[in-house]
């Protein structure tokens, strides 16, 4: 169990997960996740935001979908339940940290138009168990950073794994321009 400096068991809900540029796992090549929830002794759960599916949720579910979110973009969440459709609002809270409200349901006929493009649907979602996600941290699959507001932007989103690449420094520069096989270099 990863622990902070007090001793107490580090919490990432919150934070950014951002794939190595080594991973080669397809479900999360290349990939920037949000840790929705963590608990050292219950495991995390998130949602990847850099995989749209480049459709609204009246394509996903045209017989079910309230006019309020027809036009809500969908995402592949991750690869646990993919069979379903789960709404959340990206919220920016007081001293700039982000949370994912995910009590938004499909029912829910009525959006504040200042949470409608905060709004993403989800196909699925990310799942670890109780240290699984920490020793994926000790074994370096995965980068942690803070959200910016900025770079979540929706038109950003395809692009954030790269520009975070980027952000890093040369070396991290290098290896997320490298092809997925060397031999095409």
């Amino acid at each position: 169990m990863m622990r902070s400096p007090s001793g107490n068991p580090l919490n990432f809900t919150g934070q950014l997960l951002v794939a190595h540029p080594s991973m080669l796992d397809p479900n999360f090549r290349r990939s920037v996740l949000f840790i929705s929830t963590h608990d050292a002794k219950e495991g995390a759960i998130g949602v990847i935001l850099n995989r749209p599916l480049h459709k609204r949720v009246s394509e996903i579910a045209p017989d079910d979908a309230p006019a309020a979110l027809a036009e809500v973009p969908v995402y592949l969440g991750g690869p646990v339940a993919t069979n379903e459709l789960m709404f959340a609002a990206l919220d920016w809270k007081n001293g700039g940290a982000l949370i994912l409200d995910q009590s938004l349901a499909l029912g829910e006929a009525s959006l504040p138009s200042d949470k409608r493009n905060a709004v993403r649907a989800f196909v699925g979602y990310a799942g670890w168990t109780a240290g699984q996600l920490e020793r994926e941290l000790e074994q370096h699959a995965w980068l942690l950073q803070k959200p910016d507001p900025a770079a979540l932007a929706p038109e950003r989103l395809p692009k954030l794994w790269f520009e975070i690449m980027r952000g890093l420094g040369p070396w991290f520069k290098l290896l997320a321009a490298a092809p997925d096989d060397p031999s095409l270099n």
